[in-house]
């Protein structure tokens, strides 16, 4: 299959690196336009460039609602419309315990990943309405379906990210317009290698990953998340929204790397013990 995103113009932000990077990438394979935003100008620069004429890099603090809105409308003037946006950007942020978090931290990592995909969805909807067409993509986690899998302002952020996906999708669909969200597992990327000591050692994350993955030697890569992006950006979602897709090999639905119960065939089991069908 190629062309899916033949004449569609899309904006993400952080796609220097990772998750974003590796969605730039199959957009543009598939016959997208992107506008990329990062804070990593040197990477989001040359990564543009290699693409040609089918990529431009903007320095986007999503942070920042100015620049949020001016990766959006960066797009428009550049290749005259938008059909996609992918708030993707994110950082692990603060870490530790409840009773040892400093508020200043707790605040600059819900800027990054809530309202970070709060600006990019508000200006996104600003240019898809009155096109009555487009397709927002959010970055959520599993730690935002479960408890106890991430920090706890990464996990706030996520939680809530899955709520404004779903309230928006209610509210955009009126005018034709899609918002889902994507909740990948620890991944083989650099944030999640760096967790680790060194951002640079994907082979060894992918090693380790592999290791413990519910899905017997498989781990999870940027490609896979890349590839959910692109389908929830395409037509061949467009009946889909307020959704949020896991890129999880089964984990929030309790896969691990254990055989669950009851895998082999035991007698049926009754009232007080007993077992197997009355004769």
């Amino acid at each position: 299959m190629s062309n899916r995103l033949e004449g569609k113009v899309a904006a993400i932000t952080g796609a220097a690196s990772g998750f974003g990077a590796a969605a730039t990438l199959r957009f543009i394979e598939e016959g997208g336009k992107v506008i990329l935003g990062d804070i990593q100008d040197d990477a989001g620069q040359a990564l543009a460039d290699s693409l040609g004429n089918a990529a431009r890099f903007y320095h986007c603090d999503v942070t920042q609602e100015d620049q949020v809105a001016n990766l959006v409308d960066m797009a428009v003037s550049e290749f005259g419309r938008l059909d996609i946006m992918y708030n993707n950007a994110g950082i692990v942020g603060a870490a530790g315990p409840i009773h040892t978090t400093p508020a200043a931290e707790w605040k600059f990592t819900l800027d990054i990943l809530l309202n970070g995909v709060f600006y990019g969805i508000k200006h996104a909807a600003r240019v898809m309405i009155p096109q009555q067409s487009g397709s927002i993509v959010n970055m959520t986690s599993t730690a935002g379906i479960m408890g106890g899998l991430g920090p706890h302002a990464y996990a706030a952020a996520k939680h809530a990210v899955i709520g404004i996906t779903k309230n928006t999708a209610t509210e955009l669909a009126h005018h034709g317009i899609r918002v889902n969200a994507i909740a990948p597992t620890g991944m083989a990327t650099a944030m999640v290698a760096g967790l680790s000591g060194d951002p640079s050692d994907i082979d060894g994350t992918i090693a380790r990953l592999a290791a413990t993955s519910p899905l017997k030697g498989r781990a999870g890569l940027a490609s896979d998340v890349a590839n959910a992006a692109l389908w929830l950006a395409s037509d061949e979602s467009g009946y889909t929204t307020g959704h949020t897709l896991t890129t999880d090999a089964g984990t929030t639905i309790g896969a691990t790397t254990n055989a669950p119960n009851f895998v082999e065939y035991t007698p049926l089991i009754r009232e007080a013990g007993k077992r197997g069908l009355d004769d």
